[in-house]
């Protein structure tokens, strides 16, 4: 039983050797392709993730180019609005003095138009009594007047005019 425990130094030497060569091929062949591939793998996900920052970026900047577009539609809206709101108010007002021009030019004609024809009646009324004048004088001519023919001359006369007006 004692073969069993005891330590053969060539053999122990022979075992630690065997161990190192081992390690060496294990290293050699099998850890630098793996570690090969996880760090191909680690570039891959390094070299997506800087695209996903580039994506993001251009993103980022896509939105403030449409925020900067959007603003300017705004404002280009709102001067437009205020354009037509100013014009509109300018036609508005033109009409409305041309309204007013047109009524006072009417109004300059209607008044005219009465003075014309409150002179025509004048100048009628004025025929009309000279000639009823003319009749009163004919007829006082024709006789002589007594104080009560002459009011009723009067009366007749006033009652004349009053109808010819």
């Amino acid at each position: 039983m004692q073969d069993l425990v005891t330590i053969v130094p060539w053999t122990f030497i022979a075992q630690i050797c065997n161990l190192f060569i081992q390690l060496y091929l294990i290293k050699r062949f099998l850890l630098k392709p793996i570690n090969a591939v996880l760090e191909k793998r680690k570039e891959m996900a390094t070299a997506e993730i800087k695209e996903a920052e580039k994506a993001k970026e251009e993103a980022r900047a896509i939105k403030e180019e449409y925020e900067q577009n959007m603003a300017e539609a705004k404002e280009k809206a709102n001067t437009l609005i205020a354009n037509a709101q100013k014009s509109a108010s300018l036609q508005s007002e033109e009409m409305i003095q041309e309204a007013n021009k047109q009524a006072a030019a009417i109004k300059a004609k209607a008044e005219s138009d009465i003075a014309q024809e409150k002179k025509k009646a004048v100048n009628e009324l004025k025929g009309e009594i000279g000639g009823m004048a003319m009749e009163i004088a004919g007829k006082v001519i024709e006789r002589e007047i007594s104080e009560k023919d002459h009011e009723k001359l009067i009366d007749e006369f006033i009652s004349n005019v009053g109808e010819a007006s």
